[in-house]
């Protein structure tokens, strides 16, 4: 990735201040009701109950903070807490009848708010403005996702893979055999190399990379789960492998792929992948491709 530059980093900035101003986050009451957005989110996300591991990790708080806010709106009567009935170990929270009450009121005043901001556009530029809050999203998400390189043999690594084996065995005509997914020895160590993507700590993607012979490396499984597809997450899957294979001193990666899966023949060729002839015996392959790396 490139060095992100102090003109982008000062726009980001510049759009948060003026962004939060206008919606009210830094207003003690937030919406108009009796209490700071951090409690308002809190009982916002709890929907209908959840544990207290999982509120953190999808919010990312710290679990002392998180506590104290838990117990003030428990104290406010808007929660309750309790022990997780199969597991005494987690702490439930659930929001009790006013605590509903409340996040109904809350979201009619958000509505309230947000069409107050766009009363001053045209429906075109509502429709731009739309448009501009997606890709906005989007971008955001995939830059949170993070790449990480695992053992082949790791939970979350089969985890993915079965995901993968799952989704292509729908696809495939002939359907597809978990038994020729990657050994966990193949991708690992000097062997080769296995990436999971991670999104709020959950695995959502995969790759694999494994050594064919000296100097040239084959990439493997490359899987985005459903939730987090059309992101550009493959791709950054494939930079990474492509990355890891140049660190292992390969200058070719070769890769093939069913007709099926027309979606990755087009991202292959769009990253600088061209069309080979056959160089292994896969009986799903249909396509087989190649790419030379810049060291």
């Amino acid at each position: 990735m490139e060095p992100v530059s102090t003109d982008h980093v000062t726009a980001f900035r510049r759009f948060n201040r003026y962004f939060t101003r206008r919606i009210g986050v830094l207003d003690d009451h937030y919406l108009g009701q009796d209490r700071p957005l951090g409690e308002a989110r809190l009982l916002f996300e709890i929907g209908d109950g959840m544990s207290l591991r999982e509120l953190r990790s999808r919010l990312g708080l710290d679990a002392g903070y998180l506590s104290r806010m838990a117990k003030a709106l428990q104290a406010q009567g808007m929660v309750t807490l309790s022990a997780h009935p199969e597991d005494s170990r987690l702490r439930m929270i659930e929001p009790t009848a006013a605590g509903r009450v409340e996040v109904k009121e809350q979201n009619r005043r958000a509505n309230l708010v947000a069409a107050g901001l766009l009363d001053g556009l045209s429906e075109p530029q509502r429709a731009e403005l739309a448009g501009a809050l997606a890709t906005a999203q989007r971008l955001l998400r995939l830059a949170s996702i993070t790449v990480a390189l695992v053992d082949g043999a790791a939970p979350d690594a089969r985890a993915c893979l079965d995901g993968y084996a799952a989704d292509i065995d729908e696809r495939f005509p002939e359907g597809f055999d978990k038994d020729d997914l990657v050994a966990p020895r193949e991708v690992s160590g000097d062997a080769g190399a296995f990436f999971v993507a991670y999104e709020e700590d959950r695995p959502v993607g995969c790759g694999a990379l494994r050594r064919l012979e000296p100097g040239v490396g084959e990439i493997r499984h490359v899987w985005v789960h459903p939730a987090a597809r059309r992101l550009g997450l493959a791709r950054r899957l494939l930079d990474a492998l492509e990355q890891e294979a140049v660190a292992r001193h390969l200058s070719v990666v070769r890769l093939d792929t069913h007709a099926a899966l027309t979606e990755a023949q087009a991202m292959y060729r769009a990253c600088g992948y061209t069309a080979i002839a056959a160089y292994d015996d896969n009986v799903y392959a249909s396509h087989w491709f190649e790419k030379r790396l810049a060291p």
